[in-house]
């Protein structure tokens, strides 16, 4: 009856018709076809034969054994292999070594690795110009490719100030000192000196100079460039503006850019981290002066249109930070984190 019912659907007939032709109740004839094309069920495989080859239990004690003895303890397995095969011993093949030492959790650098240790991570707070300073090294493309010229550049981590700017053919300790007793003639003797590590930044000549003058120094940790954000951000500032050259054609011409550059940005540029006020300002206590003008202004604005403002308070962006952070401590609020931006 399936069958026949199953050939008359097949040909065209309706499942009705084919069930009244044939007797059969259209659901049983649907579960017994379905029953008919099921997939039978796979037939139980037999474990796998154990292989004639197979290294015993007491074989892989004797190969481990041999792997980790005083001779071959700090030797990768191809070593240990190559210098038995040289003696005329045949221990097993290598992969049989790793399988053994992978089955005992022991693979890994046999060799001695690196320690590197920890470094602290340097945290700083300004709460006023001249207290804390960080500078760096960038390298400007001179007239042709391979020669640059080198940008001596401090900084005033409070105020966002660019204290000191000397272009060199070369990096020097010297040199590095040579810009320091400069801005420390002009600006102050500061509290803090905070660079990365390279090689002026950890001369004998500017450690020397420093621990004259007691003031501390701080490194950023080994690569990690984020430890001196704020010399990182001037030089974004300073090669992503649109009059940055690709090359200067001679050492004069670097100074000069760098000389129109750094009063530009001391003196126009406006940084969000410190209130949309010019370094110079904040460096030289004019900063509070400014910021009630702009109050007035703000409040002359919201009396003769108070439907355009949503709130009495200047915004935000327009605070002076209380503070400057190198890596501020994770206990504090995210508001003061804002406060503290670095953007230039």
């Amino acid at each position: 009856m399936t069958t026949a019912y199953t050939t008359l659907t097949g040909i065209g007939i309706s499942s009705r018709e084919g069930s009244v032709l044939t007797g059969l109740h259209r659901s049983t004839a649907t579960r017994r076809s379905a029953a008919a094309t099921a997939p039978t069920p796979p037939v139980p495989q037999e474990p796998a034969a154990e292989p004639v080859n197979k290294v015993t239990t007491s074989e892989r004690r004797r190969i481990l054994g041999v792997l980790n003895c005083d001779r071959f303890v700090d030797l990768a397995p191809l070593q240990i292999y190559a210098q038995l095969l040289d003696e005329g011993i045949y221990l097993c093949s290598v992969s049989t070594m790793y399988r053994v030492l992978r089955e005992n959790r022991q693979v890994s650098d046999r060799r001695r690795l690196a320690r590197h240790p920890a470094r602290a991570c340097p945290e700083l707070v300004a709460t006023a110009p001249r207290q804390v300073y960080s500078w760096d090294i960038t390298k400007l493309a001179g007239p042709v490719k391979g020669q640059y010229f080198d940008a001596y550049v401090m900084i005033d981590i409070y105020s966002r100030y660019i204290v000191g700017v000397h272009v060199h053919s070369h990096e020097s300790g010297v040199l590095a000192k040579e810009l320091m007793e400069q801005i420390f003639a002009v600006h102050g003797v500061p509290h803090v000196v905070h660079a990365d590590r390279g090689t002026s930044m950890t001369s004998k000549t500017v450690a020397t100079l420093l621990a004259d003058l007691e003031v501390t120094r701080s490194h950023s940790r080994p690569r990690v460039s984020n430890d001196n954000p704020y010399s990182e951000s001037l030089f974004k500032t300073l090669k992503y503006g649109p009059g940055f050259p690709d090359r200067f054609r001679s050492l004069s011409e670097a100074r000069e850019f760098m000389d129109i550059f750094t009063d530009g940005y001391n003196h126009e540029h406006r940084h969000t981290g410190i209130g949309l006020h010019t370094p110079a300002d904040v460096h030289y206590g004019l900063a509070a002066r400014k910021a009630a003008e702009r109050r007035l202004v703000l409040d002359a604005a919201r009396a003769a249109h108070p439907h355009r403002f949503g709130s009495t308070a200047a915004p935000k962006i327009l605070d002076l930070p209380d503070t400057a952070w190198i890596n501020k401590p994770a206990e504090t609020t995210d508001t003061d984190q804002e406060h503290d931006s670095i953007a230039a």
